[in-house]
């Protein structure tokens, strides 16, 4: 689908324009002198949760996530949105409120928009930011012999399936939610303090999706730990009592060739894996001999993280019990 916008570019000079169409990284960067560049992204979705300003909050999260990604820090944001004729204007003003105060918690501002009506209600941002030239983070940097690290904990697809089917406990829900409010900029300081190698945000294509872009960007072989990846409560029971998302089998169907996985690893931890994440964490991957220094600064942060792999010689994706 993208080879007529590819083509329409063929040949076309752009040397400032660091990161575009010739890579799938999670936002564009272009230069604009030595000492800086703009980051750019957008994101929006279709309503994950019931309540109107959290679902704002978390989508704003979610966008803006790409920018931490890239290593840089959130200037402004405009709203995309869509909404029924229907919907109360309360509703979308909670909506709206949400995804503009967690962009003002990112020190940012939004700075307008674009509305129209739509059957299915959607929001989401476009969103502006900057970093150094320089101190890019990308999928492509890392390096065999690197440590693999995750900054949230998984689950949140089956998570949501199960709210919209009423059987998720509430203490489940606050903890899912609470994990998707969480800013990544944080986890995003913390690698950029530890010199990570390659950073990345674990969204719609599950971990093990993105870490395969990773894997293929740097030209590194990935071994992932599953027992050492972190689960939301109430996923892997959600998983076991059956509940998958159309987004982990479609994960699967495209990553599986590309994934050796170990015989006698869990169904619900391979379920895991593939879990398509709203506003997920960072993963990211360190010199061996920085990963305490990420751990430290992690903490300084206010942020959990997991070593749950490594990087090694080779190509692909390897998963170990």
């Amino acid at each position: 689908m993208l080879r007529p916008l590819t083509a329409a570019f063929a040949g076309v000079n752009a040397p400032d324009l660091l990161v575009g169409l010739q890579v799938a990284d999670d936002a564009a960067v272009y230069r604009l002198n030595d000492a800086q560049a703009i980051v750019q992204t957008l994101d929006f979705f279709a309503p994950v949760l019931d309540d109107p300003y959290q679902f704002g909050a978390v989508a704003a999260a979610n966008a803006m996530s790409d920018i931490y990604a890239m290593g840089g820090e959130v200037l402004f944001a405009l709203n995309i949105a869509a909404f029924p004729e229907t919907m109360p204007e309360e509703v979308v003003a909670e909506i709206f409120r949400g995804g503009a105060e967690k962009v003002r918690e990112a020190g940012g501002v939004v700075a307008g928009g674009h509305s129209i009506y739509d059957p299915e209600p959607k929001y989401g941002l476009a969103v502006t930011g900057s970093v150094h030239p320089q101190r890019i983070l990308t999928k492509g940097g890392a390096r065999a012999g690197d440590r693999l690290y995750l900054t949230k904990a998984l689950g949140t697809g089956v998570l949501c399936s199960s709210l919209k089917d009423g059987k998720l406990a509430a203490a489940d829900l606050d903890a899912a939610v609470a994990s998707m409010l969480q800013l990544n900029r944080g986890a995003s300081l913390a690698a950029r303090a530890a010199d990570a190698t390659a950073l990345t945000d674990v969204t719609g294509f599950g971990l093990l999706g993105h870490a395969d872009e990773v894997a293929c960007a740097s030209g590194v072989r990935l071994r992932i730990l599953a027992e050492a990846v972190p689960a939301l409560p109430g996923a892997l029971e959600a998983i076991r009592a059956g509940v998958r998302t159309g987004g982990s089998n479609r994960n699967e169907a495209y990553v599986a060739a590309r994934v050796d996985l170990a015989s006698d690893l869990p169904r619900e931890l391979v379920e895991l894996l593939y879990d398509p994440q709203t506003s997920g964490g960072l993963l990211a991957t360190l010199p061996a001999d920085r990963a305490g220094d990420f751990e430290a600064a992690c903490r300084e942060q206010g942020v959990r993280c997991w070593q749950i792999g490594e990087a090694l010689s080779g190509a692909g994706l390897q998963v170990v019990r």
